[in-house]
């Protein structure tokens, strides 16, 4: 992976892929030009052994280019396309794989800009969305389906898997035998945001999904000094999506790209021992008096909901950790006022511990009674775990609990 996709001898000997800052690239000649475009436009497919060339940064940029050839490694997807954000990388599979009058079957919780471009863009759009909730079976589910009226019309099941602040899973099985099983003409989609776990902890393409994403800012990134997202799949279905990239413009700079090439190297070490530090750290909140009740990963056990597909579906129990404050938003938040070495910020997956608190903040935009029925509380605080040394989160997390 750290060699993958670049040639040396193509940037003087750089050991390292340059930022190739340019807009545009010259063609040797007018019938290259040409043969790039036609190429790049889905005119036709590449030749055997044909390079596709470099035409203008919107499309294509040698940093971007090795980039995506890196990361379809970690999930063994064909092809990858990289965004601005991971917003952008999401908004932009809806809109190129939904119409007006489809349906979209999608997981609650997730992320509260996800929920927010579903719950309320799309249906403007004509786009009918439905959603289904942690622990609902797979007969349950086509129930749902069966009394929306519009079974016949599903496109698409958006899953975010474990969920986003409750770290929920969602089985991708069940989810494909659902598809299967009220596929017409077409084949029914899995797009699954992959951001809590991956690429390290879950690969998504190899339990059905068709498409997985991610707000590469996150573990991807991993140093909080970019924004992107990212997505990966089959060839057909990324040529479709990165057509569309092109048009709407959102793909990432030079710049993110070679960032991004630079935190891939360190992304597995940085990634075990984020989860080393959220097991101590999420063992320790079990046991403390002033917490009512932790969401994590690796304190399933057998019999539990979710545990499972836990066993079934995921590579390892993550970094990301969410508790009940015994109390509610006046505790959480002097929970949350009084930390020292965690920071208070929304985010996660980087390198320095986060926290914050999700019902006022990164899912503000979810409507009051679907946060209820999510159990996003005003006591739910979320952290993301960092690589500090894990008895310095402890120390920290209990000196704040102890003004509460």
């Amino acid at each position: 992976m750290m060699t993958h996709g670049y040639k040396p001898e193509l940037s003087e000997g750089a050991i390292k892929c340059p930022i190739f800052q340019t807009s545009t690239f010259v063609f040797k000649t007018a019938q290259e030009g040409k043969a790039f475009f036609e190429v790049a436009y889905g005119k036709r497919e590449k030749l055997p052994n044909e390079e596709l060339g470099l035409i203008y940064s919107r499309i294509n940029n040698p940093d971007l280019e090795i980039l995506e050839n890196r990361l379809c490694l970690w999930d063994q997807a064909e092809d990858c396309a990289v965004f601005e954000s991971g917003m952008s990388a999401i908004t932009t599979v809806l809109l190129e794989f939904l119409k007006p009058g489809d349906l979209l079957l999608y997981s609650r919780p997730i992320y509260g800009g996800t929920d927010h471009f579903i719950h309320h863009f799309l249906p403007k759009m004509g786009i009918d969305v439905l959603g289904f909730k942690p622990g609902q079976s797979e007969a349950e589910i086509l129930q749902l389906l069966e009394a929306s009226g519009k079974k016949s019309q599903l496109k698409m099941i958006f899953v975010e898997t474990p969920a986003n602040p409750t770290n929920d899973l969602i089985d991708l099985s069940c989810c494909r035998r659902i598809a299967d099983q009220l596929e017409q003409d077409e084949r029914i989609l899995i797009a699954t945001d992959n951001t809590y776990m991956g690429p390290l902890w879950q690969h998504p393409l190899q339990h059905g999904a068709d498409l997985v994403m991610y707000s590469a800012t996150k573990y991807i990134g991993g140093h909080s000094d970019i924004i992107a997202g990212a997505v990966l799949g089959s060839k057909p279905l990324l040529q479709r999506v990165k057509t569309l990239r092109t048009f709407l413009g959102n793909m990432a700079g030079p710049w993110t790209g070679w960032l991004m090439m630079r935190s891939l190297e360190t992304l597995k070490v940085r990634m075990e021992e984020q989860q080393k530090n959220a097991q101590q750290v999420a063992k320790h909140l079990a046991d403390h008096p002033k917490v009512a009740s932790v969401n994590y990963l690796g304190l399933l056990q057998p019999g539990d909901r979710g545990y499972d597909i836990f066993s079934r579906q995921c590579l390892g129990s993550g970094a990301m950790v969410s508790f009940e404050i015994k109390g509610g938003e006046s505790e959480a938040f002097t929970f949350l006022n009084h930390l020292k070495l965690i920071k208070l910020a929304v985010s996660l997956g980087s390198t320095e511990s986060l926290a914050q608190h999700p019902k006022s903040m990164t899912h503000a935009g979810v409507d009051d009674e679907d946060l209820k029925t999510m159990q996003i509380t005003d006591a739910k605080i979320r952290l993301s775990i960092g690589v500090e040394h894990h008895q310095d989160i402890i120390w920290d997390i209990d000196q704040a609990l102890h003004h509460v």
